[in-house]
């Protein structure tokens, strides 16, 4: 007896163990998608988890554009099901408009009935990612990583409400003063900016942990106390660029 012979008999005796199947996944686009060179023409979404100070686990849904790199939503919860993930989305559009294409995992509430039916009626292209594969999905992964670095690993969450009103202050900051690299060292809401706002200009500051804003929010405003004859903080920051002085760390383009 060898183990051909006990497969065979194990056959003609019909004992075989039936395999059991994978689930079911939602037929999506498998070809390349093209690098978007506009707002609004892909978003990607995924979704990050943390704890809070009493065990509970919450996630967060993270919804990025792939062109201008800015953080559409970050959306926390216990649970985030498909139709919850869909009126989100619906929230977002009512702002933004709507997208041309979508990407994101094969995760179930991405793979739901509910999306299925939010994109089909919205005519929204919907792209999956091949399993097992997250740098088809790079843009929205790697937001996730400054996300985890900047604000998840840094702070104890002690209640949901505080968790929200945490992740819609750094969004702010990322959105309108954090700034990216890929953008020219302009934050990422620079796009839908006017072209006379001071946040809308490429000021980076030099320090030894890499780049910061070189205004604050007070001097993008404009606001904030008032020096000798009426100077503002961004008058001094001007003032302060256009002298040269200040060493290593002046400012620059």
């Amino acid at each position: 007896m060898n183990h051909k012979k006990l497969r065979r008999l194990y056959a003609e005796e019909r004992l075989q163990v039936r395999r059991r199947g994978g689930r079911k996944r939602a037929l999506g686009t498998r070809a390349p998608v093209a690098v978007p060179d506009g707002a609004n023409q892909r978003w990607s979404l995924d979704f990050v988890s943390d704890t809070l100070s009493d065990g509970r686990r919450f996630r967060v849904l993270c919804v990025v554009d792939d062109c201008t790199r800015e953080c559409l939503g970050l959306v926390a919860d216990t649970s985030l099901s498909g139709l919850r993930v869909a009126r989100e989305l619906d929230a977002i559009v009512a702002v933004r408009g709507l997208p041309l294409t979508v990407v994101s995992d094969n995760g179930t509430e991405l793979t739901s009935t509910a999306i299925l039916r939010w994109s089909q009626e919205r005519d929204v292209g919907w792209h999956y990612i091949a399993p097992g594969k997250p740098q088809q999905n790079a843009f929205v992964e790697s937001f996730n990583g400054r996300l985890r670095d900047e604000c998840l690993n840094e702070t104890v969450f002690t209640s949901l409400r505080q968790a929200r009103a945490v992740l819609a202050a750094w969004r702010q900051d990322y959105n309108e003063v954090r700034p990216h690299s890929a953008l020219g060292g302009r934050a990422p809401g620079w796009f839908s900016m006017p072209p006379c706002s001071p946040a809308s200009r490429p000021l980076r500051v030099a320090c030894g942990d890499g780049l910061r804003p070189a205004l604050t929010q007070a001097a993008r405003d404009g606001s904030g106390e008032c020096g000798r004859d009426g100077e503002t903080a961004l008058d001094r920051t001007e003032k302060h660029r256009h002298d040269g002085r200040g060493g290593n760390r002046g400012l620059y383009f």
